[in-house]
């Protein structure tokens, strides 16, 4: 019973904590990166790691996955002048 186990070090599964990033958005990148090593894609970090989520989230972590948004942002309605 005196045995401890060490904590585990699970920093390769820990989601950004980026203010400019927001946790959705590296979800669903990641997700989307997942799919297509599932279909052959070749990782851009060598790993040992079989994987591809582990792989596509490391991959977007480190900004290594470029993407860009789609759709627009919600625009504020323009005040009306008043004559």
């Amino acid at each position: 019973m005196g045995d401890k186990v060490p904590p585990r070090n699970n920093a390769h599964c820990t989601i950004p904590d980026d203010v400019e990033q927001s946790t959705y958005r590296f979800i669903i990148v990641s997700a989307k990166r997942a799919r297509q090593l599932q279909a052959g894609a070749r990782p851009v970090l060598p790993t040992s790691s079989k994987k591809s989520t582990m792989i596509a989230m490391e991959e977007v972590r480190r900004g290594l996955v470029k993407y860009s948004l789609t759709g627009q942002a919600p625009q504020e309605p323009e005040p009306e002048a008043v004559l």
